[in-house]
């Protein structure tokens, strides 16, 4: 195997890590960087790498936020956590949405949208919308200030953002429910906290189905490349996920709006020319 294809993955990985998190479409990065880095393997094993990768994302999350995530605890002895056992069962109702038009509708929808004009038009409409949303939230008082808040009418409002990104590449699916929790009331943080609660089940869900798709008899080639995607995704995603929580603090997401105006406008022009 060439050290090509291994530096290739790197940079996926990378690319993978960084804007899983940040609310600024990891297919329409992706996209780009496909015109120029190409990986040389078969196009069943490459439309599953897209997605199996993420799985490096969400460990990243586990990882920095396991405490939370478990719905038992062992500090004083064996607990449950009923709070976040509700937790989960929140994230069980803002999944459905996204999961149903998954499992029945995705290769449809892939068909009709996965393009670049598409992405790009997703870009630029979902960065308009972040930039109205904090303009009409400026001066307003978040409603819900933690995950606890969220109601299971509120998880569900949020599903339905996520099932827009199911449906519609380039919207991304951070951008998609922290759009909709912002919409509604969510502050910044929680809205950002529970998106990456929610990718879990989502994310892990899809890297299954994928394999499964694809069956498991990989090349040790393509199990190398497979496995230094989500390494390095699984690293990127620690800096990624601890800059954005940073971030946030301080500053809200109408430079991310910006930013997928400005992308969403490259894409359209480099491929139109």
């Amino acid at each position: 195997m060439e050290i090509i294809e291994i530096l290739k993955a790197i940079v996926l990985g990378i690319v993978q890590g960084i804007t899983e998190w940040l609310p600024v479409s990891s297919t329409g990065h992706l996209i780009i960087v496909d015109e120029f880095i190409r990986l040389n393997v078969s196009a069943e094993f490459m439309e599953m790498f897209l997605v199996v990768i993420q799985f490096g994302s969400i460990l990243a999350v586990v990882v920095l936020y396991w405490k939370k995530l478990l719905p038992f605890s062992l500090d004083n002895g064996f607990s449950i956590e009923i709070d976040t056992i509700v937790m989960w069962l929140k994230i069980a109702v803002a999944i459905v949405p996204a999961a149903v038009v998954g499992l029945l509708w995705e290769d449809e929808f892939n068909d009709l949208f996965y393009n670049p004009t598409s992405v790009a038009i997703m870009l630029i409409l979902f960065g308009v919308l972040f930039i109205v949303v904090e303009n009409l939230n400026k001066n307003k008082i978040p409603k819900i200030t933690s995950i606890a808040n969220i109601t299971y009418k509120v998880a569900l409002i949020i599903g339905l953002f996520q099932m827009i990104a199911a449906i519609f590449p380039g919207t991304s699916r951070s951008g998609a429910t922290i759009v909709g929790a912002l919409m509604i009331g969510v502050s910044r943080a929680v809205a950002a906290e529970f998106t990456f609660f929610l990718a879990v089940p989502v994310m892990f869900g899809a890297s299954l189905l994928k394999l499964v798709r694809f069956g498991f008899n990989f090349s040790g080639e393509y199990l190398v490349i497979l496995a230094t995607g989500m390494i390095v995704a699984f690293l990127v995603s620690i800096f990624a996920i601890k800059f954005l929580m940073s971030y946030i603090k301080k500053h809200d997401f109408k430079v991310f709006g910006w930013y997928r105006i400005i992308l969403g406008c490259i894409i359209l022009i480099y491929f139109m020319l």
